[in-house]
């Protein structure tokens, strides 16, 4: 997905991609295992954009040799995690899905949040998903569909930049003050649209404004026409360990209709979500 392609008629990007810092700059010693760290590499390295490649794509899209690409590949394909049926174009096999499900199925309490999310998605008749911050993206851990005729493509595993997201305001919100300063500082900066926020002063105010209220509004700063409302879902220490939102069409609900008909629906869904994950943790 190279980070931001996944797109989603409710809230998504123009499938443009975030940079990703080297890993050689993360090396922590000893302890770095620079083989499975480029075997990774490799298979982030296929997208939506290019969900089948050459042994000599995959080698320019992660600056590997021909001949350490094919390896990692060849063992890839050894393992059932890709397929080569030509012996010339790599694709991911559907058990790639094990790496994303060993996550989903280790923290069981996104399990708990499932039910009071397909309350709220039919209460107000739009998508509903959960995500958790990583780095400066936000990666979707639910997704509930609602049922319209105009269907999207953005599912859990998807990747949205933090900083233009409802639900990446929230949990940028939910940081202590150096961290998200820290974030700031090596965010990449593009307007996505004409309404998108780019200076490091008004993204701050507009994550003050979160702070203040518990809840954030994000009127197609992504996306023209997109328009998405998230809370905040917090442990029983009290800290934001992920967030809830709803997604619409800014032609269909307007942000004056989003905070008044879907917000009060959304925080008690929050807090739903959120009493359910401090009992669970007793």
């Amino acid at each position: 997905m190279n980070g931001i392609v996944t797109k989603s008629a409710v809230e998504t990007t123009s499938g443009k991609t975030l940079d990703v810092q080297d890993g050689a700059e993360k090396k922590p010693g000893d302890t770095y295992v620079q083989s499975f760290a480029r075997g990774l590499e490799v298979i982030r390295s296929f997208s939506a954009d290019r969900p089948v490649q050459t042994l000599s794509e995959v080698a320019a899209q992660t600056g590997l040799t021909r001949a350490g690409a094919r390896r990692i590949l060849l063992t890839l394909q050894t393992l059932g995690y890709v397929a080569c049926a030509d012996g010339k174009h790599f694709e991911l096999t559907p058990r790639i899905l094990d790496l994303g499900f060993a996550y989903l199925s280790s923290q069981p309490l996104w399990n708990l949040a499932m039910p009071a999310m397909e309350t709220l998605s039919e209460a107000v008749q739009e998508s509903c998903s959960a995500g958790v911050l990583d780095g400066l993206e936000v990666v979707y851990v639910v997704r509930v569909h609602a049922h319209k005729i105009m269907s999207t493509n953005l599912g859990v595993g998807s990747r949205l930049p933090a900083f233009w997201t409802s639900m990446g305001r929230v949990l940028l919100a939910g940081l202590p003050q150096p961290q998200l300063l820290a974030l700031l500082a090596n965010c990449p900066r593009e307007p996505f649209t004409r309404y998108t926020l780019t200076e490091d002063a008004d993204l701050l105010a507009a994550i003050e404004v979160v702070r203040q209220q518990g809840w954030a509004l994000i009127n197609q700063e992504l996306e023209e026409g997109l328009i998405s409302v998230a809370a905040p879902l917090h442990n029983a220490q009290g800290q934001c360990v992920g967030a809830i939102n709803v997604s619409g069409q800014a032609n269909r609900t307007n942000a004056q209709e989003m905070q008044a008909r879907i917000v009060p629906h959304l925080l008690r869904a929050a807090q739903t979500i959120s009493l359910l994950m401090r009992t669970a943790r007793r």
